[in-house]
C-alpha cells in the first residue's frame, strides 16, 4: 500500500471537456468583471465635480444684473467640505436653472479677492443669497444638507425671508490676503498697506 494516494479513492483524469467549460467559464467571468470595472468608472467620471460646476457657472457681473435671484458659491479645488456638496449643488443648479444663476468663485483666485474682502469669507464653502437687484439677503458658511440648501432657494425665488438666514457648518479654513503684497520699503508707503 502506498502511502502517497488516498485509500480507496483512485484518481480520475479530468476529461478535456471539463477543463475547457471550466477555463471558458473563467475567461467569461474576467471579462463580466472587466466591463464592469471600465463601467463603473466610467459613471464615477461623469459624477458632478467642483469643476464642472464651475465650467456652468454663471459669471458674477451677468447674475448680478439679470434680473434674478443669485446663489454665490465660494469654494476651493482643495476644499473637503466643497467637493462633498458638489452633488447637492449640480442637482440643485438642475432644479433651480431657469428660476436662478448659481456663481462660482474660487478663493484661490486673486481676482475674487474684493469679493472675499466685502463677504467676509473666512471658511469656505461660503454661500451667499443675492436678490433679483443683486443685494445680499443671507449667507451661509459650511457644509449644508441639501434640504436646508433647497428650503432657502425656494424662499429666494419666491420673494419669502429664508428660512436658515445664518447657517453655518463644517468648514474648511481659509485666509484671504487683506492686500496684495508687495516689497516697498520706501517709508511714504507704510499707509498703502491699510484696507478699509
Amino acid at each position: 500500500m502506498s502511502t502517497d494516494s488516498p485509500v480507496n479513492s483512485p484518481e480520475k483524469p479530468e476529461s478535456t471537456f471539463g477543463k475547457r467549460l471550466r477555463n471558458f467559464l473563467i475567461v467569461m467571468v474576467a471579462i463580466a468583471l472587466s466591463v464592469s470595472l471600465v463601467l463603473g468608472l466610467r459613471t464615477e467620471t461623469t459624477s458632478a465635480t467642483l469643476a464642472k460646476l464651475s465650467e456652468t457657472s454663471t459669471p458674477l457681473e451677468v447674475a448680478i444684473s439679470n434680473g434674478k435671484p443669485s446663489l454665490v458659491e465660494f469654494y476651493a479645488d482643495w476644499c473637503t467640505v466643497c467637493q462633498k456638496m458638489a452633488p447637492d449643488i449640480t442637482q440643485l443648479e438642475t432644479e433651480y436653472a431657469n428660476k436662478m444663476n448659481f456663481v462660482m468663485l474660487n478663493v484661490d483666485n486673486t481676482k475674487w479677492l474684493p469679493e472675499m474682502l466685502r463677504f467676509r469669507v473666512d471658511g469656505i464653502p461660503h454661500f451667499v443669497f443675492l436678490s433679483q437687484q443683486g443685494e445680499t439677503v443671507a449667507q451661509a458658511i459650511g457644509d449644508q444638507p441639501r434640504t436646508i440648501m433647497a428650503s432657502n432657494l425656494e424662499a429666494l425665488v419666491t420673494g419669502s425671508s429664508l428660512p436658515y438666514a445664518q447657517a453655518s457648518g463644517k468648514v474648511s479654513k481659509f485666509s484671504a490676503p487683506v492686500a496684495p503684497t508687495t516689497n516697498q520699503d520706501d517709508p511714504r508707503s507704510h499707509g498703502s498697506q491699510v484696507v478699509n
